[in-house]
């Protein structure tokens, strides 16, 4: 990381989907300050949160000059920034299929924070969520918080007390490449997922990309979820879980 860089780890959850929802917010400056930041809705989406928490990051930051490094842990976030945006604009914020592109007043809020800052001066990391990564696990806990009104004490104050490593960055912030199950064979193609499992409220499911699976078990109580490489890698994963390989 460099030293003149500006870390942001920015989160958003939901209980209910809609329903009551929290954002959490942690900014490190280069001048060893750490702020940290939260917020809720008591009807809301993750959708929404996790854009809301990117905003507020950014928005604290209009007047900090430097480059910016936001991680997050929402693909959606990532990949409609990134890529999504641009099309939405050109075709009048609608979609491929003409249908209205949803919460298009958070895209155009969060477009309009990164074009004024300069869309080169900001990078996009995507960080897997609840693997202990110390950054995403603080702002998951306050947005949480928010979204379950329960209380959370805010940070703001210098680095050296701050009693969470925020510089522990991970190392692959890629995102995860969407992919098709696996063919007849049952197996993925090398490096590639050949399905993701979640189970929520008891109930299995099978993804075909992290960005389902993500969306499905985020802000979501007692969730569980994992990757499969191969059929018979679901199959076990499944039997683990105390459930038959076709009750997904």
């Amino acid at each position: 990381m460099s030293e003149h860089q500006i870390v942001v780890f920015t989160d958003g959850a939901s209980k209910g989907n809609p329903g009551p929802g929290g954002w959490g917010v942690v900014i490190a400056t280069p001048d060893g300050h750490v702020t940290e930041l939260g917020g809720g809705a008591a009807v809301t989406t993750n959708n929404k949160m996790e854009l809301t928490g990117a905003i507020q990051g950014l928005s604290r930051l209009r007047g900090t000059s430097g480059p910016v490094a936001v991680y997050t842990d929402s693909t959606y976030v990532i990949q409609g920034i990134g890529q999504w945006v641009h099309n939405w604009r050109r075709r009048g914020w609608k979609t491929a299929t003409g249908g209205d592109v949803l919460n298009r007043e958070l895209w155009e809020a969060l477009w309009e924070l990164t074009t004024e800052r300069g869309a080169r001066s900001i990078a996009w990391h995507y960080v897997r969520g609840h693997v202990g990564i110390p950054g995403n696990e603080r702002v998951d806990e306050i947005a949480d918080a928010f979204a379950t009104n329960q209380p959370v004490t805010l940070y703001d104050g210098p680095l050296v007390g701050y009693g969470i490593p925020i510089m522990d960055l991970p190392d692959d912030t890629s995102v995860p490449a969407r992919s098709k199950p696996g063919g007849a064979s049952g197996r993925s193609a090398k490096g590639v997922a050949y399905s993701y499992l979640s189970v929520v409220d008891g109930k299995p499911m099978r993804h075909s990309t992290w960005a389902e699976c993500e969306q499905r078990v985020k802000g979501r109580a007692g969730a569980r979820f994992k990757k499969a490489m191969t059929a018979a890698d679901q199959a076990e994963i499944l039997r683990s879980w105390r459930f038959k390989p076709d009750d997904v």
